[in-house]
């Protein structure tokens, strides 16, 4: 699933003439294919320099933006295993949120224990499969082509379906308290 994705980046050549720079898959993948997070493009600062030809998503792979950064992203979320127990999944999720570099976002996992919050705003599109938002208050179903705009909430994506959930993403680092 995510390392099927393609991504087509360009560019400029030493002429200035457009080019692409990039045409192939995702340069890391975190986590598995099935659940995990496929860097497509990654911005750290503004204003961007679009001269730059370095493949800004051959990075570690971590939750959120560095400052006035942004992330452009697949990501894939599995169907829930319901032979877990709590203290399994708990385990299992703080492990992801580590490999992630995102312990310190998991502020509230009293609903759920993949609810975290980041200081981000995120625009989300469902591409494929079905997931629930699950949020402090509230809980929305999604299916393919709904789109979410997530603006630093306590969040977590539950996939109660059979097939894995592959959704797109663009994190903006933000100024959320």
């Amino acid at each position: 699933m995510l390392e099927d994705r393609r991504r087509v980046i360009t560019g400029h050549n030493a002429s200035g003439k457009s080019i692409v720079i990039i045409d192939g898959p995702p340069a890391r993948i975190s986590g598995s294919d099935t659940r995990g997070l496929a860097e497509i493009w990654n911005t750290d600062n503004a204003p961007v320099n679009t001269q730059d030809v370095n493949d800004r998503a051959d990075i570690n792979v971590v939750l959120s933006p560095i400052a006035n950064g942004s992330k452009f992203r697949y990501f894939a979320i599995a169907p829930e295993d319901p032979s877990l127990s709590d203290e399994e999944r708990e385990a299992r999720v703080a492990e992801r949120f580590a490999a992630m570099g995102a312990t310190h976002e998991r502020v509230d996992t009293s609903r759920h224990a993949a609810m975290h919050k980041t200081k981000t705003v995120d625009y989300i599109i469902l591409l494929s499969g079905e997931v629930t938002l699950l949020l402090d208050d509230d809980e929305r179903d999604l299916k393919p082509f709904d789109v979410v705009v997530q603006r630093g909430t306590n969040h977590a994506w539950i996939n109660k379906g059979k097939e894995p959930a592959l959704l797109i993403a663009v994190l903006i680092d933000a100024d959320i308290e």
